[in-house]
């Protein structure tokens, strides 16, 4: 079964779309995905890329596209979610600790539904604890180890190798050295991976 890696960020509101669909996607594909949490903050910094801060028309465009492409695929998000993320780095600390254990995907869902069904952000109370305890972590372990040096050293390695990638946003797909951009490339994505 062919492997293609998920490169995103809690945080990324274009995600949203994706980690919804995602699995139900590359399973009719017969794919494998590999969860890839980074911080995108850390990117956009180093590339002087903000992009919906103090932008009125930009950010309004964004929710509305969203709106509409939640609406085509069959979500019901609750328009517009809290924005930003103050903890966007905590709550891709704990999906680089649910990638190594196992969880990052169930975890990933978890926390974008209350994000975007809920409006409740990730990585802070009742969001991050409340999506643990559905997925049978413990909230108190997980945030002790998110938390730790091993986790954050983790979190700046996997950003570090999106970098090197060229991964410069979330979400991104790379299909080995081909990436590709946006959640309107998810289909582009695998039908590169599933090409013969």
């Amino acid at each position: 079964m062919t492997t293609f890696d998920f490169w995103y960020s809690i945080g990324s509101t274009y995600s949203y779309l994706t980690v919804m669909r995602l699995p139900e996607v590359a399973e009719a594909a017969g794919l494998r995905v590999r969860w890839r949490p980074f911080n995108v903050r850390h990117v956009m910094v180093q590339q002087n890329n903000i992009p919906f801060k103090d932008k009125p028309v930009k950010t309004a465009y964004m929710w509305r596209d969203i709106a509409r492409r939640a609406e085509g695929y069959g979500l019901s998000p609750a328009l517009p979610a809290p924005y930003p993320l103050p903890e966007l780095v905590f709550a891709n600390q704990v999906a680089v600790l649910g990638a190594d254990e196992g969880w990052v995907e169930a975890y990933t869902r978890a926390t974008y539904r209350r994000w975007f069904e809920a409006g409740q952000r990730p990585g802070e109370a009742p969001n991050l604890s409340e999506s643990l305890a559905e997925i049978g972590q413990d909230p108190d372990r997980v945030r002790t180890e998110a938390a730790s040096d091993r986790i954050v050293a983790r979190l700046a390695a996997e950003t570090d190798t999106a970098m090197r990638l060229g991964i410069f946003g979330s979400p991104f797909f790379a299909v080995g050295e081909e990436v590709f951009w946006g959640d309107d490339r998810l289909e582009d994505a695998i039908a590169w991976a599933t090409r013969d």
